[in-house]
């Protein structure tokens, strides 16, 4: 299970915890086997931690120097709206051939059981929606290609 290395008045000591049952642990010390009683009973963590680091959603009006769900370019051709968050298309708003400008909404997005407006970051014309209604996306799926 776990290895532990003491070193206790000078002498070194190589722990293994082998089993852990109720308060009893099955531990091998320097390759002898000992069986040790615990003062109280352990609870097991039988599911495993997440972790994620910290994220802080963006509630700033956008901006053009600000894009937050498009792909980095340096071509001045097609752009593409990513998803930023999974979740499922539940409407699109515009079509192949509109024209948008910035902070017109594209589409809904629901993610966690919360709708989420995807407003353009850029503006341009549609050149091709890459989901449809009911679609389920990942994070950085494309969404939208803007020309």
């Amino acid at each position: 299970m776990k290895k532990f290395k003491f070193t206790i008045n000078g002498n070194q000591y190589e722990v293994e915890i082998i089993n852990v049952e109720d308060n009893i642990a099955e531990v091998e010390v320097n390759g002898s086997l000992y069986k040790v009683e615990i003062d109280r009973n352990l609870q097991l963590t039988k599911t495993p931690k997440l972790v994620r680091p910290t994220s802080v959603p963006s509630t700033d009006t956008p901006k053009p120097q600000d894009h937050k769900t498009i792909e980095p370019e340096n071509s001045k051709e097609a752009k593409k709206i990513l998803s930023p968050l999974p979740g499922v298309i539940i409407d699109i708003f515009v079509k192949k051939g509109d024209y948008i400008k910035v902070g017109q909404k594209l589409l809904i997005l629901e993610a966690m059981k919360m709708e989420n407006n995807i407003e353009s970051d850029l503006e341009g014309t549609v050149l091709e929606i890459k989901v449809n209604k009911g679609d389920s996306v990942m994070q950085g799926d494309e969404l939208i290609i803007v020309g």
